[in-house]
């Protein structure tokens, strides 16, 4: 059994080191030879923020059993904390000239509120991408553990949440942009947010990549260490059987609130980094499909696994880009085909495609091997090494 965990602990370090040397030496290599185009580097960015927001689910879902349908509030809370700041740095605005966010200028304010003007500070706006969705998630989560909500209550509860975020941020005097958001970057610590292709500025796509492959790899190394704890073999635990544990002595709604914590972290973190990249964001990504995608890409990769999620919101996401730009009109029944046919037969997800593999080779040896013993029983019967015609 430790032969088996060390043997399965080395291949994922192993996996991990090969992701590491991909995405932070091949891929910036790559870019700075002028192989990928700016616009390729910041789509690679955002799948990799994505692959860190699904794993936070599987956090959740696939290791402790709390099916959240609304991570993406938590991937949305992250980005806005961050996309104040980038707005409060875009500078004069050429209409109103105000350095206030155009939107503010369109609805008559003249001075910043006052819950703005700390995001000047580029240090706070960094912590807020941590502590604002940590805050909401513990709030949340204290509330709803508790009271013993599990289950399919729980999920309901959190696609609720979602609605409320996507009310709250499409209102204009909610000061978050309304329908249209924060859009129109320019600069983050002075430097220039994005490269122009008519000039020789150059930007920050690199870093952010970079940044995303960072917290991708950091938040597996995270998984990878959970599940070899103490605590890792409780959480998996409470997915199991919960009324076992806390029959067995441990508080199991402490547990949960950590883990539910944690996850919100990371989805903040991830929807930060997400932001520059993405170039803008408003009140659609707390919409209910944008979390469902999280799932389906939990689902598809294989949840309880540590490479499952990346695997599935990578692929998914890929897929679903050449789909809307081929086939505009069907695309969505193209993943929906996809993602029915692992459903069905792969129901452990893309992940266990390996073990269904093997499994398979050795039922087609074990049938060979059968095969060619019965038809030498039958052509030697005695076994004297005479063969006995029929």
């Amino acid at each position: 059994m430790q032969l088996t965990a060390s043997r399965l602990l080395m291949s994922h370090l192993i996996a991990l080191a090969v992701f590491a040397l991909v995405t932070l030496a091949l891929v910036p290599l790559i870019y700075s030879s002028g192989g990928i185009a700016n616009h390729d580097i910041q789509r690679y960015g955002k799948y990799l923020c994505w692959a860190a927001l699904a794993v936070s689910l599987n956090l959740l879902w696939g290791y402790t059993g709390l099916l959240c349908l609304g991570q993406c509030v938590f991937f949305g809370l992250g980005g806005y904390a961050f996309g104040m700041y980038l707005m409060l740095n875009v500078g004069v605005d050429q209409v109103y000239k105000t350095a206030l966010p155009d939107f503010m200028d369109f609805l008559g304010y003249t001075e910043l509120p006052a819950h703005w003007k700390p995001f000047e500070s580029f240090g706070f706006a960094v912590g807020a991408v941590i502590w604002v969705p940590g805050v909401m998630a513990l709030i949340f989560g204290f509330l709803a553990f508790r009271s013993r909500i599990t289950g399919v209550y729980f999920a309901i509860m959190t696609q609720a949440l979602t609605y409320v975020a996507w009310i709250l941020f499409l209102r204009n005097e909610f000061t978050f942009g309304g329908n249209n958001g924060f859009t129109d970057f320019k600069k983050i610590l002075g430097a220039n947010l994005y490269s122009h292709p008519h000039t020789s500025t150059n930007g920050k796509e690199l870093l952010f990549f970079i940044l995303s492959a960072l917290l991708l790899i950091v938040t597996i190394l995270l998984m990878i260490a959970l599940t070899r704890t103490r605590f890792g073999k409780i959480q998996r635990a409470i997915r199991d059987s919960e009324n076992r544990v806390r029959f067995s002595g441990y508080c199991t709604e402490n547990f949960k609130l950590f883990i539910f914590t944690l996850a919100a972290i990371i989805a903040g973190i991830a929807g930060a980094l997400w932001l520059p990249q993405a170039g803008g964001i408003n009140g659609d990504v707390f919409l209910p499909r944008e979390s469902l995608w999280v799932v389906v890409w939990v689902a598809v990769g294989g949840r309880g696994t540590i490479w499952g999620p990346v695997i599935g919101a990578i692929l998914i996401s890929a897929l679903k880009s050449w789909a809307q730009r081929e086939y505009e009109n069907t695309w969505i029944i193209i993943l929906g085909g996809v993602f029915l046919i692992i459903v069905l037969f792969l129901p452990g997800g893309i992940s266990s495609l390996g073990k269904k593999l093997l499994g398979w080779i050795r039922i087609c040896r074990s049938r060979t091997e059968n095969f060619i013993t019965n038809r030498k029983k039958k052509v030697d019967p005695n076994g004297d090494g005479e063969e006995t015609l029929q």
